[in-house]
């Protein structure tokens, strides 16, 4: 059996999120092989990771004697987890631990921790007991039987959840329909996308370089990985017993912006803008953001014009409902679509000359809304509805590349 010479801690990777294969005279037998690389991405997790690596290692070796390793990656806990994780390595032979103070991220962190595997099948498993240790087992036969991925479902037979909220519930399920719309090719091979729970072969993913965004890292494996055979076990997802939920909104937002990242850099999106070099992620973000402030000037309009709320003029309720949901664009704009300008002008002098560029362009842009849409429907085709399509797709390119020279440009600020 292998075991640990120190209770040092490991190297992390730099530079490139890629996996690397297995060194050549790697070979399949001796008690030097590994054959699973399982690696817990923690945060704060103090009170769980004992109790996670008893477990695990029980599981394991009766499994797998001496042929796995149990990565364990912190990322800098201010709890201190990563050393309650090294003191157990004394205890446990297959306990590797790495300690991030430089990165963060769930999905970074399960990388770095295979970047610094010995094992032929790498695997997650999330830190806190929600996913039961036992359907280890199961993946692990379905990659031994020929899987190049194997998934802990949801939403197979077998499958579910807890305890949890019907808004929470509403959200998974949406998140899961929305990524069938954006990329069905990679989300429609498998039932749970969202889930933080699979194995898969090395060889379908070393050399490919992978760019996750927050903390669905199996998108990335499906959507960038040689993964042709998937295989899924239904597991039921259980409320943590320590410690506190770590999912949020952002988390939601997160998963969006990958699914759009993922089909403008591996779809014909991804070959368009190669040719034309156009900034279709950036756009895409762009238009989001418009079709929030829709929603935000239709609530306004109402709430000032609506004769059973304050009943104010039509045309000054609209005017306001318009201002608030440019303002609402611009915040969105300058923090998500922009976010990496903006980052380097962040004194209120250059935000309020952006709000003001911003404001102006998109003033301009409705003008030549109203241009497009009564010169389409006047000569071209006599349809109000086709031809305001057409003038809001034309005003919104304006708005976004107008504002991506002049409001956002890419330069260094000094």
């Amino acid at each position: 059996m292998k075991t640990n010479s120190s209770n040092s801690l490991l190297t992390v990777s730099t530079g490139p999120l890629k996996i690397s294969e297995l060194p050549p005279n790697s070979v399949d037998t001796g008690d030097d092989y590994i054959h699973l690389s399982l690696v817990i991405p923690t945060y704060k997790e103090r009170d769980n990771i004992k109790n996670v690596v008893g477990i695990l290692s029980q599981l394991l070796d009766e499994s797998i004697a001496g042929k796995y390793e149990l990565i364990i990656v912190d990322d800098d806990s201010p709890d201190r987890t990563w050393e309650i994780a090294q003191s157990l390595m004394t205890e446990y032979a297959q306990l590797r631990v790495m300690r991030r103070q430089q990165e963060r991220g769930l999905s970074s962190a399960v990388i770095r921790g295979w970047q610094a595997s010995m094992g032929s099948v790498l695997g997650v498993i999330d830190g806190d007991l929600q996913h039961p240790p036992e359907i280890l087992i199961q993946l692990l036969r379905n990659i031994e039987q020929g899987a190049d991925l194997a998934v802990a479902s949801r939403h197979v037979e077998g499958g579910g959840v807890s305890s949890w909220s019907f808004v929470r519930r509403f959200l998974s399920r949406g998140a899961q329909l929305l990524g069938l719309v954006i990329l069905p090719e990679v989300l429609g091979r498998v039932s749970d996308p969202m889930s933080g729970y699979f194995m898969v072969r090395r060889s379908a993913i070393a050399g490919a370089t992978l760019n996750p965004v927050g903390y669905k890292i199996l998108l990335e494996v499906i959507g960038r990985g040689k993964v042709d055979q998937v295989a899924e076990v239904g597991y039921v997802f259980c409320e943590r017993k320590e410690g506190e939920s770590k999912v949020t909104w952002k988390q939601y937002i997160d998963y969006i912006h990958h699914l759009v990242r993922l089909r403008v850099s591996t779809g014909k999106v991804g070959r368009l803008r190669r040719k034309v070099n156009f900034p279709v992620g950036r756009f895409l973000r762009f238009g989001l953001v418009g079709f929030s402030g829709v929603f935000v000037d239709m609530a306004i309009l109402y709430l000032l014009s609506d004769p059973t709320t304050l009943a104010w003029p039509l045309t000054r309720s609209k005017i306001i409902a318009g201002e608030i949901a440019i303002l609402n664009n611009f915040f969105w704009n300058d923090a998500w679509t922009f976010a990496d300008v903006s980052a380097k002008q962040q004194e209120w002098q250059q935000r309020l000359k952006r709000f003001m560029k911003f404001n102006a362009i998109c003033l301009a842009g409705l003008v030549l809304n109203v241009l497009i849409l009564n010169l389409i429907f006047n000569f071209i085709i006599p349809n109000r509805y086709i031809a305001n399509f057409i003038a809001i797709a034309v005003a919104t390119i304006w708005n976004f590349w107008v504002n991506l020279k002049l409001s956002w440009r890419v330069t260094d600020v000094k």
